[in-house]
């Protein structure tokens, strides 16, 4: 089993690494995209130590990021937006380094990776307090709801860090243009929570009274 997931692991890891490096190469015509190299690096290699940590630790939890198929209509059209949205927005930045487009200045590309990594942190946390995420809206199991650690400041946490993520994203590669391209994200994820939050009230005990608690979604003091 653990040999298995490990192939599984493996060969998604890997088929991530040629699409995204596809997507940011090719529109560049060029391996010379030096911010792309930068995006690969700070996004695959702690993927890659998340992974053996899952792996080792708790391999239920990389078995179900793994094995992700969204049941409800209207997370798969999210789902399927953001994959329209990637998709516009590396081509975007790599068209931009090979015609000569404006690029970002060194310092806003670094301080969007730093931001990146400190995203990628909270996104590790959130899967560490809670075993029970998924990357579909389901709920398993003898599930319970969890309001402790980060959950106790907004209810989608995960949510939270992918905004960031996502957002730091076309900064790191030095697209101005692919930027509006991901300000796409937040609108798309608030659509997600939404349609999220009343399946759990419906389906998951105790929810209804974790919303009543913890009054922010996604950032503290704002929404």
């Amino acid at each position: 089993m653990q040999r298995k997931l490990l192939m599984q692991a493996v060969i998604k890891f890997l088929f991530g690494i040629v699409l995204v490096g596809a997507l940011l190469f090719l529109p560049a015509g060029t391996l010379a995209y030096c911010n792309g190299w930068l995006l690969m690096g700070i996004l695959f290699v702690p993927m890659f130590l998340a992974g053996i940590a899952m792996l080792c630790k708790n391999p239920e939890l990389l078995k179900k990021r793994l094995h992700a198929k969204e049941t409800e209509k209207e997370q798969g059209t999210v789902i399927k937006l953001s994959g329209l949205m990637f998709l516009a927005g590396f081509l975007t930045a790599g068209l931009g380094f090979r015609f000569g487009w404006y690029m970002l200045p060194k310092g806003v590309v670094f301080a969007a990776a730093a931001v990146f990594l400190l995203a990628y942190a909270l996104y590790a946390e959130v899967l560490r307090e809670n075993t029970y995420l998924s990357r579909t809206v389901e709920v398993q199991e003898g599930q319970k709801v969890i309001d402790t650690g980060l959950y106790a400041v907004v209810r989608h946490p995960m949510y939270s860090a992918t905004l960031l993520l996502f957002l730091s994203m076309p900064l790191v590669l030095g697209s101005l243009y692919a930027f509006p391209i991901f300000l796409a994200y937040p609108f798309l994820i608030v659509k997600r929570i939404k349609n999220e939050e009343a399946f759990l009230e419906k389906e998951l005990k105790g929810y209804r009274e974790y919303r009543q608690k913890v009054k922010y979604r996604l950032i503290p003091f704002v929404w």
